[in-house]
């Protein structure tokens, strides 16, 4: 059991105000947007997806403008389980990883087997890291540990694969819900947390960036559960 400290909600605020104000010298803006683009997933998760989309944007991933050569490439690729193996081929040697969504994204409304074995699939086709999605009805029902082990769960079926645990933010409702899963999912196994699928509004914003980026979670000993 995990209990996680409330959200200031005022502080927060005044912190987001101050970042929309601040000043960056076009420099350090240039810096922060190769940082970036590094740090991105170049995505398709269409119903339409083909292996030749998936290889243009693999392409691009690698090499993100012709033009500008000194761009850095994504870090990686993410895509559905049956194309896994397509962009694992298109990238190659190149260092870009290929991401795979599992767990019945973007809902999340399946069986736990169901979602391990779909994440065994995807990694056992060479994807690197696993996008998997928190069941937010469990969690808005209270059943804390139902999340934590699912995720603990998905983490043991990823092997060496790194997981990415979605908390789809736009579906807590409040900030003291985003803390708390945020808390849980670490606990839990989670090597990165993030906050949405993309298919629910609103998605990220900065208050709810912030929290996620400031977890700060206590665990209850053993003996108390």
């Amino acid at each position: 059991m995990i209990t996680s400290p409330p959200i200031d909600s005022v502080s927060i605020e005044e912190r987001i105000a101050r970042f929309t104000k601040r000043s960056i010298k076009n420099e350090s803006k240039m810096h922060a947007l190769k940082l970036a683009m590094s740090m991105m997933d170049l995505t398709t998760l269409e119903a339409k997806d083909t292996p030749g989309k998936v290889r243009q944007l693999c392409a691009k991933a690698m090499r993100p403008h012709e033009a500008m050569p000194d761009l850095p490439s994504a870090a990686a690729v993410c895509v559905y389980p049956t194309m896994v193996r397509v962009a694992k081929e298109a990238l190659g040697n190149s260092g870009v990883k290929v991401a795979a969504v599992a767990t019945a994204f973007p809902s999340g409304m399946s069986t736990r087997k169901v979602k391990l074995d779909e994440t065994k699939f995807a990694v056992n086709e060479g994807a690197d890291e696993i996008d998997m999605v928190i069941s937010r009805g469990h969690f808005l029902a209270g059943e804390y540990n139902y999340v934590f082990a699912e995720i603990a769960a998905v983490k043991e079926a990823c092997g060496e694969a790194h997981l990415k645990v979605i908390l789809e933010t736009g579906e807590l409702s409040t900030l003291d819900n985003v803390r708390k899963a945020s808390d849980i999912a670490m606990y839990a196994g989670a090597d990165f947390i993030k906050t949405s699928t993309g298919k629910v509004q609103p998605a990220a914003t900065l208050p709810v960036t912030l929290v996620m980026l400031k977890p700060s979670a206590i665990f209850i000993t053993k003996k108390e559960r």
